[in-house]
């Protein structure tokens, strides 16, 4: 295995910064110092783009990226509905979706360039040119993304969870990870990623809420019906990450050329 050194000098500076906006009210703009760290730690490596994931993918890659929100999201609401766990009498739907189609456009770009570009991007790479096979790498760019977003909820103000929200949070985060990890390594892109990412973050904070504050459906204990800090989320989420590993594998044992 190669130097590991500037991957995970990467990772420590990138939670470094985010730790401190979000500590000093600036959590809103904390992803957007991952934009020039992936672009100079990407340019100190020379990794070519392919590498780092800027390439299109397939259209059935596009389609895995959609199907992972689409249902463990609808999964999560039936649960709380059947539960009577949601309130939605004085719901403005419009605005509801209005905001998960806002939030999702708005994210994808922008996680092209931060989040995806910079775990699943440059420090995919960086672990590849190191040597990690790809499960290691998934492993490892989750552990990193989930440590990224400890700050979120513990420094941030409008975004700090009651303490025993914040190992959930932390688990589903990696998870989250987890599962854009494998798209990653099925796709090969950040864009395919990415679109996954925004329209996650669209459904989960328009419907659900962000932080403690309550979503569309207008589910309060969120601790178990959360899709992001609940029980719910993170037993959902784990099982659509354990779905898509194994059919990856069984794609791989198909394949004339299986992934390493």
């Amino acid at each position: 295995m190669r130097n590991v050194i500037r991957p995970l000098s990467g990772v420590l500076i990138a939670i470094a910064i985010t730790a401190t906006m979000d500590a000093t009210g600036l959590t809103v703009f904390s992803a957007l110092p991952l934009f020039p760290l992936m672009a100079l730690f990407w340019y100190l490596e020379r990794l070519p783009r392919t590498k780092v994931g800027f390439v299109w993918g397939r259209w059935a890659d596009y389609g895995l990226a959609v199907i992972f929100p689409l249902i463990v999201l609808s999964i999560a609401a039936a649960i709380a509905v059947m539960a009577g766990q949601t309130h939605t009498a004085s719901t403005d739907w419009g605005k509801a979706v209005l905001n998960v189609s806002i939030n999702a456009a708005g994210t994808i770009p922008v996680a092209i360039l931060t989040e995806e570009g910079f775990f699943r991007g440059w420090l995919w790479a960086s672990l590849e040119r190191s040597g990690l096979k790809i499960l290691n790498i998934v492993v490892w760019t989750s552990v990193a993304f989930a440590l990224w977003h400890i700050s979120e909820v513990t420094l941030a103000k409008g975004y700090t969870l009651p303490p025993t929200q914040i190992p959930i949070f932390i688990a589903n985060a990696a998870v989250l990870g987890a599962i854009w990890g494998l798209l990653r390594a099925i796709s090969g892109s950040v864009i395919v990623t990415s679109v996954s990412h925004g329209l996650w973050n669209g459904g989960a904070y328009a419907l659900f809420g962000v932080g403690t504050r309550v979503g569309a459906l207008g589910i309060a204990d969120k601790a178990t019906y959360g899709v992001e800090v609940g029980i719910v989320g993170l037993v959902l989420n784990v099982l659509f990450a354990v779905a898509l590993w194994r059919w990856w594998m069984l794609q791989n044992q198909s394949s004339p050329n299986p992934a390493p």
